[in-house]
């Protein structure tokens, strides 16, 4: 079953305490990549998150943003950084004495210092927040795997239809190929009765054994063969649970290699044409390959 890389999904949840909006968007890369961007103070669910993608997504970008509302008002609290306080107001002293300045030193003049007054750090109970988040983010998981699936099944027929074509194409390859010997002796005998004006005595056995040695090299019977072997292989791939793109990737190499391999042996227009129409529908193919997981 092929899924592709690219898709995307969206999801809220709340509780009284928090609510939870997660949106992800995945494209293709070679490996697992997941860009998470999320608030500061709750980068301690970071491992937790990053495990949650991984176990649904293989292969691929996943570019994962979190956003978290906190429901409880509980006011605004501030703390003090007093050894800061200290040494500002020590240094302030310090340079009134210096100086012989005139003058207290006031509550302005430390404010104006900065950092000596600040948010306090909050108390949040994660695990709480966890239960909320972890609920958001695997409906948003679910919902991304439902549509990569869709279009992997998109392109999973799109695939189907282009290896029929290609097995169409190869019947018709190996039909051209037929009687190549009785082709090859039928060309030797023509390319040397021009040669000589017919006025050599020709041996039936020396050609018959020079066309069955040229035969011999444009026998394209092997590749075929493998090519036919490539294309169960490559319905049964994308017949599995397990991520294919990788797999596919390589078996279109293999079939590159024999089709480059049928064009450089054989002498024939028909065949030489129809290798190309091959290569063809193999790149079609191939840069849909690379969307798959």
């Amino acid at each position: 079953m092929l899924k592709s890389m690219t898709a995307y999904a969206r999801a809220e949840n709340r509780s009284e305490l928090y609510e939870a909006t997660t949106e992800i968007r995945s494209y293709n890369s070679k490996n697992l990549d997941i860009a998470l961007h999320f608030g500061r103070p709750y980068l301690s669910l970071e491992e937790r998150i990053k495990a949650a993608v991984a176990a649904h997504v293989h292969r691929g970008r996943v570019e994962l943003r979190i956003d978290i509302k906190e429901l409880e008002d509980d006011g605004q609290t501030f703390e003090i950084d007093w050894p800061r306080a200290n040494a500002y107001c020590d240094a302030l002293q310090r340079l009134q004495r210096e100086l012989d300045l005139s003058g207290d030193v006031s509550l302005d003049l430390l404010i104006n210092a900065g950092g000596i007054i600040k948010p306090a750090e909050k108390e949040r109970d994660l695990d709480a927040l966890w239960s909320v988040l972890e609920v958001c983010l695997l409906e948003a998981l679910s919902a991304l795997d439902r549509m990569r699936q869709r279009e992997g099944d998109a392109l999973s027929a799109d695939f189907k239809r282009r290896l029929a074509d290609i097995e169409n194409q190869l019947d018709l390859i190996e039909k051209d190929s037929d009687g190549l010997l009785g082709i090859y002796q039928a060309k030797l005998l023509e390319r040397i009765h021009t040669l000589t004006q017919g006025n050599v005595d020709i041996d039936p056995g020396r050609i018959a054994q020079e066309a069955a040695f040229l035969a011999d090299r444009s026998d394209i019977s092997e590749e075929i063969v493998r090519v036919t072997s490539h294309l169960e292989q490559f319905r049964r791939i994308m017949d599995v649970e397990e991520p294919a793109g990788r797999k596919l990737n390589f078996l279109l190499q293999e079939f590159n290699r024999e089709f480059n391999t049928m064009g450089s042996k054989t002498s024939r227009t028909e065949i030489a044409h129809r290798v190309v129409d091959l290569k063809s529908e193999l790149e079609k193919i191939r840069e849909q390959v690379q969307n798959i997981e």
